[in-house]
């Protein structure tokens, strides 16, 4: 473990609760997932930076932000395959040196055809990281312990956006380019973290088989329930992805700063990080059904807000703050989810297809976002989001009222995600969601 002990022994007790008995592997997962978030600028401003500083129009940021959705959606699958087949280590280390590369060379393309297709590229390394980090933690991490771990993992992911986005805000003032090749920097260093630190985790292909049936990708997707599951994501992901696109167009057509958006979208970052393991405490135990209804319609109904904050940067701090809450309530849950949905030997598989709902509203999210602002106006586009929060919250619902067989090569005909599985008591404290289930994401 990294974190060294404080003396007050309830405190002691709590960091404890919250960090102990897990891997050593897995925190250099963590300290590498922390620095390549530490460094993540250019999703967040891209869509201000072709609007503003490159005078392109809302539609137009919008269309490269799909693109990039496009990108990532279509590694999702192929970076979930190569996890199982070549490993996690060479495709996790290969992702993350493409997308150095691409990211630095987005920051010099110009024109709409080159900043389109780099984009394009940027998208798909960056999203073919996904599959392999979540098999890595499924792989060396105990199942009592995962959703404490996917959470750890979502802290760190939140803690770099918060820290890079109000920095990055500041440094966009003095030109761009810089984001991109300090983004480029940050991934080539977690690639070099996880190349010298972290050893291959794939399972032994004869062990696996012999104790679980063989599934392929075309099993996944028949998998109804997990199906299910990854619609529901899909729909909340639409929501999610106008935080780093038509939010960022919205408030800079009020007469937002480039400052104040990376301060109010840092705030996302700063709450999870503060927010997310008293919130774990809280949620101990409760309904995993209840949470992830009411992360939906905390998402939904946050952007939802967005409507009416005009001019106001307190107010779209005050939105952000919503949908942040229900962030803390969803993604870490979810991953764990899908991590006891998946099948050990097809662990790559099974969260490339989850990915794949994250990576399909990248690329819609954006360009439909764009289209509303620009055709109907930020009331109704943020009116929509609402609703789509309350279609999810629905979902659930309905989802867990339907028993049946947990996933393929799973055991038992249980609800997917009626109840939370109650971790031992040693641990029980640590995940931020962790009695739902329990990413991300990404």
């Amino acid at each position: 473990m990294l974190f060294a002990a404080p003396a007050n022994p309830r405190i002691r007790r709590v960091v404890q609760e919250t960090v102990g008995g897990l891997p050593r592997q897995f925190w250099w997962l963590w300290v590498s997932t922390l620095v390549n978030r530490l460094g993540a600028f250019v999703v967040t401003f891209l869509a201000l930076y072709l609007t503003s500083e490159r005078g392109y129009s809302p539609f137009y940021a919008g269309l490269v932000a799909s693109l990039f959705g496009l990108g990532a959606a279509s590694s999702a699958i192929v970076a979930g395959v190569l996890t199982d087949r070549i490993g996690r280590r060479p495709t996790l280390v290969a992702a993350q040196l493409g997308a150095a590369l691409f990211t630095a060379v987005l920051g010099f393309a110009d024109g709409r055809v080159a900043i389109a297709v780099v984009a394009f590229l940027v998208g798909f390394c960056n999203n073919a990281t996904r599959p392999a980090t979540s098999a890595i933690i499924a792989d060396i991490v105990p199942v009592e312990d995962r959703v404490r771990a996917y959470s750890l993992n979502f802290w760190a992911i939140n803690l770099g956006f918060g820290l890079s986005s109000a920095v990055a805000g500041v440094i966009a003032t003095h030109g761009y380019l810089a984001l991109f090749l300090l983004d480029a920097l940050s991934t080539v260093l977690c690639a070099v973290v996880i190349f010298v630190r972290i050893p291959e985790t794939k399972p032994d292909a004869p062990a696996a088989k012999s104790a679980e049936p063989a599934v392929g990708i075309v099993t996944v997707f028949r998998d109804r329930r997990f199906m299910a599951v990854v619609g529901l994501t899909l729909v909340l992901a639409l929501v999610l992805q106008q935080g780093s696109t038509t939010l960022a167009v919205e408030m800079g057509r009020w007469g937002i700063t480039s400052t104040q958006y990376g301060l109010v979208i840092g705030l996302n970052g700063l709450l999870i990080v503060l927010l997310q393991i008293p919130l774990t405490r809280w949620v101990e135990g409760r309904s995993r059904t209840a949470m992830l209804a009411a992360a939906a319609l905390f998402i939904g109904w946050g952007f939802g807000l967005t409507a009416l904050a005009g001019s106001s940067a307190w107010f779209y701090a005050l939105t952000v703050a919503v949908w942040t809450i229900g962030e803390i309530l969803y993604t870490p849950t979810l991953m764990g989810l899908v991590a006891e949905l998946s099948p050990t030997h097809a662990r790559g598989r099974y969260q490339g297809v989850y990915s794949l709902s994250w990576s399909l509203a990248s690329f819609l999210g954006p360009a439909a976002g764009g289209l509303l602002l620009e055709r109907a106006g930020g009331g109704v586009l943020w009116t929509a989001c609402g609703m789509c929060g309350t279609a999810a919250a629905v979902g659930y619902v309905l989802l867990a009222r339907r028993p049946g067989p947990a996933a393929v090569g799973g055991s038992g005909a249980t609800a997917v995600v009626a109840t939370a599985p109650v971790p031992p008591a040693a641990v029980a404290t640590a995940a931020p969601v962790a009695t739902a289930k329990a990413p991300a994401d990404a």
